[in-house]
């Protein structure tokens, strides 16, 4: 029983389950479909609500353990050095697809659809994190750049939201974003006065987060991601040179530990209440989303790493050009966080539905993705040079 819960988290099969079950519900009886998915359990607080702005706190906050993980000494982006290039991957995987966008648009497409250059430009970190551990393997270098490649990206997909797509009944106030400012120094102190358990942390600087992002009408779902990089830690990330576990019992690895399958299994409602998209006719706008999240991510993110190449930054040890190109690919899932966009940014239902068909054929992509990665020939297990640090660490 145990292994088969295991393979379930491993392959993400509550999430393609959520998906596969809201399009087919969205599609069978899609005003059965809404009410399920809107129906108010407490209040105004419905299945949607606790799908994204709280299952989805954590999914974020176990992808921030990654990332700190990863910039610690003996990680993929240790020294920091390692991290700028894919900041600067993530600034063309949000510029390429605008640019594709427009281009696209002016060709073939129509003014009407103009608002809709912001659909394109976030990924969808569940299914790209899925789909980069099958294609690279879960300890390759390319994962970890992605992780954080995607959670800048999604970040800065929600700033576009808030800006560009704002809710005219819960406008913008970032004077609420004290509150996260605040939820960051309690987290802070919390570390330097020594607190060895993750609840606090969480209880008390998390809170604060959350309700701060959520009072400035701006989605919620990163508030862990300010909390979490002040959670102790080991001193060193091993996990990544080698495949047993490391026995740590820090706040940070307890966090992981204890809420990985909360969130693996959490993600089943999440794709239950976001993938549920008709299957309305197929416009000019469909396609142009599409291209847009394919060209536009795999285009971008592999030019701009190209550029902080230049610059002096290199990729992540273990990383090749190709597999650079690859992960651009992946990025161009934007499934769910591209549906949530296009809802916002079309009123007409004609255009929302054709806009929302792009984003659901964006899953298509990791077909494209599992096909260049044979083309390649991906080493799953790429040659990381152990220098003498490390060889001494391994002795332990």
């Amino acid at each position: 029983m145990y292994k088969t819960i295991q393979l379930l988290r491993e392959f993400s099969i509550p999430l393609i389950t959520g998906v596969i079950a809201a399009l087919a519900w969205a599609n069978l009886s899609p005003e059965g479909y809404q009410a399920f998915v809107h129906y108010k359990i407490f209040g105004d607080i419905d299945l949607h609500f606790i799908a994204n702005d709280i299952i989805m706190v954590f999914f974020f906050g176990i992808a921030a353990v990654e990332i700190t993980q990863s910039v610690l000494p003996g990680g993929d982006l240790n020294p920091i050095k390692k991290a700028i290039n894919p900041l600067f991957a993530t600034l063309g995987g949000v510029i390429g697809p605008i640019v594709v966008f427009f281009v696209l648009n002016s060709i073939i497409g129509d003014p009407a659809y103009t608002n809709g250059w912001g659909i394109p430009t976030a990924t969808d970190i569940a299914l790209a994190w899925l789909i980069a551990r099958f294609i690279f393997g879960a300890k390759h270098p390319a994962v970890s750049f992605l992780l954080l490649l995607a959670i800048v990206d999604d970040a800065i997909g929600l700033g576009i939201i808030a800006i560009f797509y704002p809710d005219p009944t819960h406008p913008v106030q970032p004077i609420w974003l004290l509150l996260t400012v605040i939820g960051m120094g309690v987290a802070f102190i919390l570390r330097k006065v020594k607190v060895n358990n993750y609840w606090p942390y969480m209880i008390i600087g998390g809170l604060f987060s959350w309700f701060g992002l959520y009072k400035a009408s701006i989605h919620p779902a990163l508030a862990l991601v300010f909390i979490i990089p002040f959670l102790p830690h080991a001193p060193r990330e091993r996990d990544h040179l080698f495949e047993e576990d490391v026995d740590d019992h820090t706040p940070l690895a307890q966090f992981e530990h204890e809420w990985k399958a909360f969130v693996d299994f959490g993600l089943f409602v999440f794709g239950l209440t976001n993938a549920g998209v008709e299957f309305s006719g197929i416009g000019t706008i469909t396609w142009i989303i599409f291209l847009s999240l394919l060209l536009g991510k795999s285009l971008g993110i592999s030019s701009f790493a190209l550029l902080g190449e230049k610059f002096g930054f290199p990729l992540p040890q273990g990383m090749s050009h190709k597999d650079v190109f690859l992960v651009g690919v992946i990025a161009g899932l934007g499934l769910t966080v591209a549906l949530f966009v296009a809802g916002a940014a079309f009123t007409d239902p004609t255009i929302q539905g054709a806009a929302k068909m792009g984003a659901v054929f964006s899953a298509f992509i990791a077909l494209i993705a599992f096909v260049l990665a044979r083309f390649f020939k991906v080493n799953k297990e790429p040659n990381v040079t152990l220098n003498k640090r490390n060889i001494r660490l391994k002795m332990f």
